[in-house]
This record gives C-alpha cells, sequence and structure tokens, in this order.
C-alpha cells in the first residue's frame, strides 16, 4: 500500500507543484531510499500519539514554507491522484479538508495552517475520531470541506475484504 499511495502522489506531484514527503517510524532512512527512491524526502515522526506526529508534521511543511499542506495515511487503497488533487483544490476556499473514513477515523487531512486543536483530547484509533475533529472544527469556526468517505485497512481481515470486494 505504500507503494500505491506514493506513486498516487507522485501522479499528482508530475501536473503541479508539490512536495512528497515521507514521515516513518521505526525504520531507517537509507533503508527507505533504498525501498522507495531518493527522489522522496524522508522524516522521522515525533514522538507521541497520532495526534501530536500529524500536528508535528504540519508544522515542519508550513515552517518550510508549505502553503497547503494534505496528510494521508498509507492504509485507504482507493484514494488516488484525483481525490489528492481535489484535497489541495478545496483547501484553495476552505480552512480544513477531511476525508472521512468509514470506521468514524479519516483517511485524509488538509490544512492552510496549523490548528494545534485540531490534535489534541481525541481518542486517536476510534470510531470518534472524525466526530471529535469536525466539533473542534465548528467550534473553531473553520471552514471545513469533505472528500467522499472510503473504507481503510486498520487488520488483516480488511485487506481480504476490500480484495474480495466486500469493503
Amino acid at each position: 500500500m505504500t507503494e500505491q499511495k506514493l506513486a498516487e502522489a507522485q501522479k499528482l506531484q508530475a501536473s503541479d507543484s508539490l512536495s512528497v514527503e515521507v514521515h516513518f517510524t521505526g525504520g531507517d532512512e537509507q533503508r527507505l531510499q533504498e525501498w522507495l527512491g531518493t527522489k522522496l524526502t524522508y522524516r522521522q515522526q515525533s514522538q507521541g500519539d497520532i495526534g501530536s506526529r500529524m500536528a508535528d508534521a504540519f508544522q515542519q511543511a508550513f515552517q518550510a514554507g508549505m502553503e497547503s499542506v494534505v496528510l494521508i495515511g498509507i492504509d485507504c487503497p482507493d484514494l488516488d491522484a484525483e481525490l489528492l488533487g481535489k484535497a489541495f483544490q478545496l483547501l484553495h476556499q476552505h480552512d480544513l479538508v477531511l476525508g472521512p473514513a468509514a470506521d468514524g477515523g479519516y483517511y485524509l487531512i488538509g490544512l492552510k495552517q496549523l490548528f494545534p486543536e485540531l490534535f489534541s483530547g481525541i481518542a486517536w484509533s476510534t470510531a470518534a475520531v472524525f466526530p471529535k475533529t469536525v466539533e473542534i472544527a465548528q467550534n473553531l469556526a473553520l471552514g471545513v470541506a469533505y472528500l467522499p468517505q472510503l473504507r481503510d485497512i486498520d487488520r488483516p481481515e480488511d485487506l481480504a475484504d476490500w480484495e474480495s470486494g466486500k469493503l
């Protein structure tokens, strides 16, 4: 799935001026470069829960001068270059873009600036992630755009169900 998601991001990168970064944990950059190539930027994820790591990734990107940033996981097989492009387009008119996952989380989050509140006080890896994020966004009076709901792969049986068309 990593190779598939990178291929989709690189399709979009070929038509738009985008930087593609791989944020990883528990590996080493040299081995990732041998596997995925040297034309990507690799960054070790920070410590903490997924919310802290996402907030840190956004902060790094905005500090590096990025104007719009979209984070994705690799576990959503139906996320393609077209949806990634749509997320960036929606960021022209919205503060936040979310791609809801069927399990109550999200497969994509895009921002034009960091709102740290979006990444704290959330029970990560639960069905409450998406609704809580929307609630926080509403409390911050953010303009939110939504992509279509997709399924992600959290367990081995999810992959078998996706491959057989049950997901």
